[in-house]
């Protein structure tokens, strides 16, 4: 059988931690900050744990991962 191929996307925007879960960016931090509160983009900071209802749809996304 051929190898399966990790989408591209994906492997741009996820990160497999070592515990098992997956690490991705913080939305809404790329564009039109003036409007935004400094509270706000401060939250926005870092990196966050994708919800577990999303984990099996990106984890075939990457199966190598």
């Amino acid at each position: 059988m051929p190898k399966m191929k990790t989408k591209s996307g994906a492997a741009k925007r996820f990160k497999i931690r070592a515990s098992g879960g997956i690490k991705r960016g913080q939305a809404f931090k790329r564009h039109i900050l003036t409007k935004k509160s400094t509270k706000n983009k401060r939250h926005l900071r870092g990196a966050v744990e994708v919800r577990e209802c999303d984990t099996a749809a990106i984890r075939a996304m990457m199966p190598y991962a």
